[in-house]
């Protein structure tokens, strides 16, 4: 491979107009790409096959009527709060919540059935009309008197059940109501936002508190870019303070803007084509820009180096790219895999999450090993201008090198291994601590900002009627194959349920109009993410084979609790087989990078330390709020683990392919076991650092932006590349190679046999290189 790489490098050095020329291209045409063909971006998912979304399709089966997905269909729901001391049934506030619905029927998006006017609608038409929750209260009680008188109900259940269903508290100071609407997500545009706003102020500037919730009511957020402008300026620093020239410097990140800028405008264009989730480009931009800045430094590093040693800039171009962009490609590989390996969890916006990302590190590793030579060649002896003075920017490699801090810490750590590596593996298990605690929930107004209107909507709902109101659960009972009558089979299913503990209601809110299947909804005493409602839903499903069998009922438990419940046991569940199939294939990867099987295995068990570590810290900070750093501390994101677990494992394997590929180097071509670890650790320590404090600053700067999940997400990607690189792959990897010296390098005769020799230490291009190098002479880059 080396030698491959090693004639692209030269390739591209020599045709610098041709290959720059292509990758300009290429950014152009996905700009007007992106430009043209983009779609919009759709945050709502589903999980087909989960008992929830079996449920959910009965119902759209049964009650085709309905026609409502709840996934896709978007709908607003304004809560109204009566001034201290008031009630909404006065005159004076009825009369505002009219004023503000009448705004909302003038909204083009409102569903026609919602649009008509209530005192001059009858019949049928009347039941979809906006009324203020005063007079739906009063509605419903004439309806439930009604109800009792016709079936013989007891008259304090038939109000009992009203007032389950009324959008008016209690005490009459909190009331509600949903608008539907019309369209996808997709219409949910600042416009749309904006007139629901401006409908909810006609009702403030009457003096009510007027909330407003839904997914009509919120247009996701894009980000900013102020996160990726501080990541690079950070990065700046660090290439700054690494080359001591401001010219060599510039050079990663303007190959991290061409790849970038290619990775996020194809993401654009894919939106053209398949529905993608707003936090898709995002997550993508972050990871590949870490990467691209990476991969470039690393080669640029080794160019400077080859560049004194062979005094020929375009042979040191091809060496570098044949060395450094070696372990690029492995690096890259194990990312890549990392990433599209979400696959195998079945939930299609981690699948795009994944794939985007890995999109945008392919493209990364191809720009580092041609547009990068390409630019070198374009600037030529100015690859290195800039020098600042008062900036001390040695090689390592270089023969007269004056051996510093990396070289004496390795020198120190051949000499007493055991002490750094109790100390890291200590240190890393008191980081994990608080990852026992880890409690898991998907974004919802339960768990967002306490500013929001949304989440002030939730609150208030909470206050006046009961936690329980914002989490009904909704079963869907199937009569079909009952051996009772269908409406004694719904009432024992009712029976059944009102008898579990934490329920306050429980009742018959529709049946289709064959009369064989039935909704009930059930109203629990606690919130969507408490345990309580979680273990009631768990229990109401468990009930349903006892109900099979004694009468042939079948039902299925829906509602947002069940969804997410049956989300996050799906995640759980495909952990186990994600990691088998993520640390296998990488493990495979880097036996032929290694060509061992002890140094895979302890890269593998390394990075379930810094893993573990980073799911303790964010543990602490995000969901039990230490240190005062977050203001709304909440359990994490379903899929924040198995995503964070991909990623971060290809970005461990990322520094221990660079950093043990030297000792590896060192090791092929001569050295001693404990020699190789010092001196390819003294080479690769000072780029692996910097290339980590970039991606840290990448990472770190992404807590900027206000979606919870990209906050949670940089932090935890910051603390683990932290956790790996300096702990990890420079207190611990170091320590065990010294321990097991030789044995490291440890492998099967037979597996040596088989597995090919992919070079990538370059032994098979250096022996080449004395006749392909044409010297120009001695040339420096200080």
């Amino acid at each position: 491979m080396a030698t491959y790489l090693y004639r692209i490098g030269k390739f591209a050095y020599r045709r610098k107009g041709t290959v720059l020329s292509i990758w300009l291209a290429i950014l152009v045409l996905m700009g007007v790409g992106a430009a043209t063909l983009s779609g919009p971006t759709n945050d709502s998912f589903s999980i087909p096959g989960t008992p929830a979304q079996k449920a959910q399709d009965l119902m759209a089966e049964r009650f085709p009527a309905s026609g409502r997905d709840p996934f896709s269909s978007i709908s607003a729901r304004f809560v109204f709060a009566a001034p201290e001391g008031q009630t909404l049934d006065s005159p004076e506030n009825q009369a505002a919540m009219d004023a503000a619905l009448a705004d909302v029927r003038g909204i083009e998006l409102v569903e026609p059935a919602a649009k008509v006017d209530p005192a001059t609608a009858t019949g049928e038409a009347a039941q979809g009309a906006l009324v203020n929750p005063v007079t739906a209260d009063a509605q419903l009680a004439e309806m439930s008197k009604a109800q009792a008188e016709k079936s013989g109900k007891p008259l304090d259940q038939a109000t009992a059940d009203a007032q389950a269903l009324s959008p008016l508290s209690p005490d009459k100071t909190v009331g509600y109501v949903e608008v539907p609407f019309t369209g996808d997500f997709s219409n949910v545009t600042p416009e749309l936002v904006d007139q629901i706003d401006a409908a909810a102020q006609t009702a403030r500037d009457a003096g009510l508190t007027v909330q407003v919730s839904g997914s009509a009511a919120q247009q996701a957020e894009a980000p900013g870019g102020s996160a990726e402008l501080i990541g690079m300026a950070v990065a700046a620093i660090v290439l700054v303070l690494t080359f001591g020239s401001l010219v060599a410097a510039g050079l990663p990140l303007i190959s991290a803007i061409i790849g970038v800028g290619i990775g996020s405008l194809g993401i654009t264009v894919a939106t053209g084509f398949t529905e993608l989730g707003s936090m898709t480009p995002t997550l993508a931009v972050m990871i590949g820009l870490a990467v691209a800045i990476d991969y470039s430094l690393f080669i640029v590093s080794r160019f400077r180096h080859e560049v004194t040693v062979t005094g020929n800039r375009e042979e040191a171009a091809g060496r570098a790219v044949g060395t450094a962009g070696s372990a690029v490609v492995f690096a890259g590989l194990t990312v890549i895999i990392a990433l599209v390996a979400l696959r195998v969890v079945g939930i299609k916006f981690l699948s795009d999450m994944g794939m985007a990302a890995a999109f945008s590190v392919f493209i990364a590793v191809l720009v580092a090993l041609t547009f990068l030579p390409a630019f070198l060649g374009l600037l030529g002896k100015k690859a290195f201008a800039g020098r600042i003075p008062f900036v001390k920017a040695p090689d390592p490699e270089a023969e007269d090198a004056v051996p510093g801090p990396a070289t004496r810490y390795a020198r120190w750590v051949a000499r007493k291994p055991a002490i750094p590596l109790i100390a890291g593996v200590v240190l890393l298990g008191l980081l994990a601590a608080p990852a026992a605690g880890l409690k898991l929930a998907l974004p919802s107004e339960a768990t967002g900002d306490p500013a929001t209107s949304s989440r002030q909507a939730y609150d208030l709902v909470s206050e006046g009627f009961g936690p329980g109101r914002n989490s009904p659960l909704l079963v869907v009972v199937d009569a079909r194959e009952a051996t009772v009558p269908a409406d004694q089979a719904f009432n024992r299913v009712v029976e059944t349920i009102s008898a579990q503990d934490d329920v306050v209601n429980a009742q018959i809110i529709a049946m289709n109009p064959d009369g064989d299947t039935a909704q009930i909804l059930v109203t629990p005493g606690s919130g969507p993410a408490d345990q309580q409602t979680i273990d009631l839903m768990k229990s109401i499903r468990d009930g349903g084979s006892v109900l099979t069998e004694e009468i042939g009922v079948d039902y299925g438990v829906t509602g947002q609790t069940a969804l997410e419940t049956d989300i996050s046991d799906r995640l759980l569940s495909a952990l186990v087989p994600y990691l088998i199939i993520v640390v296998g294939l990488a493990f495979i990867l880097l036996m032929l990078v290694f060509r061992s099987i002890l140094v895979p295995l302890t890269a593998a068990l390394g990075f379930l330390l810094s893993v573990a570590a980073t799911f303790g810290a964010t543990v602490a900070i995000f969901q039990e709020g230490w240190g005062g750093l977050i203001a709304n501390p909440q359990p994490l994101v379903s899929f924040m683990p198995i995503f964070l677990i991909g990623v971060v494992f290809g970005l461990a394997m990322d520094y221990q392919v660079f950093l043990v590929t030297r000792m590896r180097e060192e090791y092929v071509h001569g050295e001693s076991a404990k020699s190789a670890m010092t001196i390819g650790f003294s080479h690769g320590a000072r780029v692996v650092s910097a290339a980590a404090l970039i991606m840290i600053s990448v990472f770190g700067a992404f807590m900027l932006e206000d979606n919870a999940f990209i906050k949670s997400i940089g932090f935890a990607l910051a603390a683990a590349v932290f956790f790996d690189a300096f702990i990890v792959r420079m207190v611990i990897i170091p320590a065990v190679m010294a321990l097991l010296g030789d044995k490291a390098w440890w492998l099967p005769k037979w597996l040596d046999k088989i597995l090919p020799n992919v070079d990538i230490e370059g032994e098979k291009l250096r022996r080449e290189l004395p006749e392909a190098a044409e010297v120009e002479g001695p040339v420096t880059t200080r």
